[in-house]
């Protein structure tokens, strides 16, 4: 596995995280203002997440 594709799982995982949290801030968030922008807030960084992800296939050099 390459560097840059551990780099990138990592990376995913923090976003998970962060989306998580993210996610537990807007249930005790009692503005409702406040908890649709954490819960916009977490959806975006899930869907960054799974862009960044690509396929999920591993890098394989064509050559």
């Amino acid at each position: 596995m390459s560097a840059a594709g551990e780099s990138g799982r990592a990376q995913q995982k923090q976003m998970r995280a962060r989306a998580a949290d993210l996610e537990q801030a807007a249930e005790r968030a009692m503005d409702p203002q406040e908890r649709q922008r954490l819960m916009d807030k977490a959806r975006e960084l899930k869907e960054q997440s799974e862009r960044a992800g690509g396929t999920g296939q591993p890098d394989i050099d064509p050559m």
